[in-house]
């Protein structure tokens, strides 16, 4: 396991990755928040996408090819991470309060909060 997680982390280069995690049994909430994900990454980001600056990962915590990255940020269950990277450097945001207070019953407000953090994740990235 722990050669899995060193071979993820060698081989992310800068940039801001979205880590939408989730098991087996997924919940109308959980579906929710990478429908919503997905629509607001797409719309807001689609020069990033296809730059490579920004990617967007659907995580099954359930499989065991999953079991490092789960483990790397303490996953147990659905869950919602944006992580920047820069320079070898990880700095990793913890949106699955967020996501799941917002993604069904505030779908506006939620892409704007994970719009918002993605952009600031982005300039933290970009700046010289």
């Amino acid at each position: 396991n722990r050669q899995r997680t060193v071979i993820y982390e060698k081989r992310r280069q800068d940039g801001v990755e979205v880590l939408c995690f989730h098991s087996k049994q997924r919940c109308a909430t959980c579906i929710a928040i990478e429908k919503n994900a997905r629509a607001a990454i797409d719309s807001a980001f689609a020069d990033r996408l296809a730059d490579g600056t920004l990617s967007f990962r659907i995580i099954d915590i359930s499989k065991p090819e999953n079991e490092a990255i789960a483990e790397k940020y303490q996953v147990t269950w659905s869950s919602l991470y944006i992580v920047s990277h820069k320079n070898g450097q990880e700095k990793a945001e913890n949106m699955t309060e967020f996501a799941f207070s917002n993604a069904r019953k505030s779908p506006g407000e939620f892409k704007k909060g994970l719009v918002d953090k993605i952009n600031e994740m982005i300039k933290r990235i970009t700046k010289k």
